[in-house]
Parts: C-alpha cells; sequence; structure tokens
C-alpha cells in the first residue's frame, strides 16, 4: 500500500487548508486512517482518524473543533480540513492506515504511512 498525502504549504494564523491522502496498491476500504504530525523538535502526534465506515472520527484535543477528517472510500482517499490554523499547528503531516477498522490514537496501531506534507503557519 503506498500513500500520497498532499495539500500542504503556507497559511496564515487563523487560516484554512485541506490536506488529502490517497492511498494505491492492495488498499482496503475496510480499515480505520488516521492523520499524525511531527512539529520540528517534537515527537509524532496523533491529530485525528477516521473508521472504515466513515461514521465515526476521533479527534486530538488541540485540533477539535477545528480540524475534520472525512473520507471517501470510492477514491480511496481521507481529507483534513483545518480551520483556525495556529502557528502550533506547523509541522510535517502524515496520513497513515491502521491495522484495524477502529479508529485508534495509538501510531503502533497503524501499519502503512505516507511521507508527510509540510504545513508552516505564520502569524
Amino acid at each position: 500500500v503506498q500513500l500520497q498525502a498532499s495539500g500542504g504549504g503556507l497559511a496564515q494564523a487563523g487560516g484554512s487548508l485541506g490536506l488529502s491522502c490517497a492511498a494505491s496498491g492492495r488498499t482496503s476500504s475496510n480499515n480505520a486512517m488516521g492523520w499524525f504530525r511531527q512539529a520540528p523538535g517534537k515527537e509524532r502526534e496523533f491529530v485525528a482518524a477516521i473508521n472504515w465506515r466513515g461514521g465515526s472520527a476521533s479527534y486530538a484535543d488541540s485540533v477539535k473543533g477545528r480540524f475534520t477528517i472525512s473520507r471517501d472510500n470510492a477514491k480511496g482517499t481521507i481529507y483534513l480540513q483545518m480551520s483556525s490554523l495556529k502557528d502550533e499547528d506547523t509541522a510535517v503531516y502524515y496520513c497513515a492506515v491502521a491495522l484495524g477498522a477502529a479508529t485508534t490514537t495509538q501510531s503502533s496501531l497503524y501499519r502503512y504511512w505516507g511521507k508527510g506534507t509540510l504545513v508552516t503557519v505564520s502569524s
């Protein structure tokens, strides 16, 4: 399975930006997918995840109410719509495919990872 994240770039604080992640190869729409991020000098952290049906999502407290995760299984793609961006949202964002169908915040329970896309928020 290959994951290609796109949509990163420069955004103003308070602004919005959307990310997408397309899965190819031996993909399965039965797995949860998620977004993680890693800021400079910090460990990778969970951002959001969505179950395979797309009916259940979970978010890190730091992004709850500002970010929205969604998926289109027909296209093998997940999305992350980010709004009310803050300087601390600056990071490389990674998409990943979980081992199972349910959402999880544990990075060790994700099997496939994309290469990441950089989001820079300036104030």
